[in-house]
């Protein structure tokens, strides 16, 4: 009944040696790439955002792999959308076997499911562009889906202003994809930017400033404790008459003592007997440096809000919006992770009604999803109460198809 959507083996033997094999279009650029020994070259100079030609993985360095909070705000993201479960239905019923099911639960050798959508999001957030990329054999049947780094592809836009063609680029080689006669073989999706045609804008664009100073602010204390740091103390030697010096052989016995008597952790808050003439004098930090600290944990919470994640959530101190982790998570869920959900799996499903015939909605399912089950509870309970509705219409105030007579 679905031919026109079938899964590829996802081994050849040796007798399927002589048939055509599927693969990304853009694999061979990657291998050669990697053989070459030219990984980093020429990676990233694409225009990102209406801003021209410039370096694209710098937020990506800066932001994700320079910067805890952003690297654990991103993972956070899409990890826990990329674990929604998925359900695909259309205006008559919900499918329990469906060939979109088959091929996103295996969309590639080498991913499955998870894998794929955690990709997919975690290019979205980072660079505000996700593209994905649909395998065909000769037939136009969809064989394997493969994420695309955004950073590697550029949008080609035609006379009037649509995209006729996507450049994915790699060191010096490039292959495009050509838009022709409705088919679309990559699907782009981006978030909302006011002020560019074509690219999506990026968290960590608002963000950057946060997590300039957030970066400046761990540069600071390493300098600190590589450069500067301050002593718990110093003792001080006067002598009998307030000035002079300890002798070689008493500087060593008293170096010896401390470091015996009152260095590590077993030594922690033992008291210190001094001999005549010698006098502590306690260190500290400065009320500027205690708001050095300060500073840094505004900015991590400015970084969290760009993202759209309840700061407590990221263990950043100093933030009593909600009641307990239990709200905040709940909060997670219906305020950033499921709005991105639905849209990525509306738009994944649009795309994939490209190839194939009829229509289906591909979108997370809510009943299974463990911090919304209060409220999933609470509404089953308020729909299921509701005499004055009928069947049908209690179905599809809980998201599900109604149910068709006869079926």
């Amino acid at each position: 009944m679905f031919d026109f959507l079938r899964k590829a083996k996802p081994m050849e033997t040796g007798a399927d040696l002589g048939r055509e094999a599927k693969a990304s279009a853009v694999g061979p650029l990657t291998a050669g790439v990697v053989k070459g020994g030219r990984v980093a070259a020429g990676i990233g100079q694409v225009a990102v955002a209406g801003l021209g030609a410039r370096d694209g993985l710098s937020p990506v360095r800066a932001g994700f792999l320079g910067n805890p909070i952003g690297f654990r705000a991103v993972r956070l993201i899409s990890e826990a959308a990329g674990a929604l479960p998925l359900v695909v239905q259309d205006c008559a019923r919900r499918y329990e076997t469906h060939p979109v099911l088959d091929l996103i639960t295996r969309p590639n050798p080498a991913q499955g499911r998870a894998e794929l959508f955690e990709a997919l999001y975690a290019q979205l957030v980072l660079s505000g562009n996700a593209y994905l990329e649909a395998v065909r054999d000769g037939a136009g049947v969809v064989q394997e889906l493969h994420v695309l780094r955004s950073d590697r592809m550029r949008v080609v836009p035609g006379g009037d202003g649509w995209p006729v063609a996507y450049d994915y680029t790699v060191g010096s080689a490039s292959h495009r994809f050509h838009l022709r006669d409705g088919i679309v073989p990559i699907c782009h999706i981006r978030s909302f930017h006011p002020l560019d045609d074509h690219y999506g804008l990026s968290p960590f664009e608002a963000a950057r400033r946060a997590v300039e100073v957030h970066n400046a602010a761990s540069n600071w204390s390493r300098a600190l404790l590589d450069n500067a740091a301050r002593p718990s103390g110093a003792i001080v030697y006067k002598g009998p008459d307030g000035q002079g010096s300890l002798s070689a052989e008493q500087f060593e016995r008293l170096q010896a003592e401390m470091e015996a008597h009152h260095q590590g952790a077993r030594n922690a808050g033992r008291p210190m007997l001094l001999e005549g003439g010698l006098d502590w004098k306690p260190m500290g930090f400065s009320p500027s440096d205690m708001e050095f600290q300060k500073t840094k944990e505004a900015a991590a919470r400015e970084i969290a809000i760009a993202f759209g994640i309840p700061p407590m959530l990221l263990g950043i101190p100093g933030d009593a919006t909600y009641a307990n982790y239990q709200e905040a998570n709940r909060a997670f869920y219906r305020l950033t992770v499921l709005p991105l959900a639905q849209r990525v799996s509306a738009a994944v499903a649009h795309w994939l009604s490209g190839f194939i015939p009829g229509e289906v909605t591909l979108k997370p399912d809510l009943d299974q999803v463990p911090a919304l089950a209060v409220e999933r509870e609470q509404q089953w309970r308020r729909v299921g109460e509701a005499g004055f509705l009928s069947d049908a219409e209690k179905r599809v105030l809980l998201g599900l198809p109604p149910l068709v007579e006869g079926a």
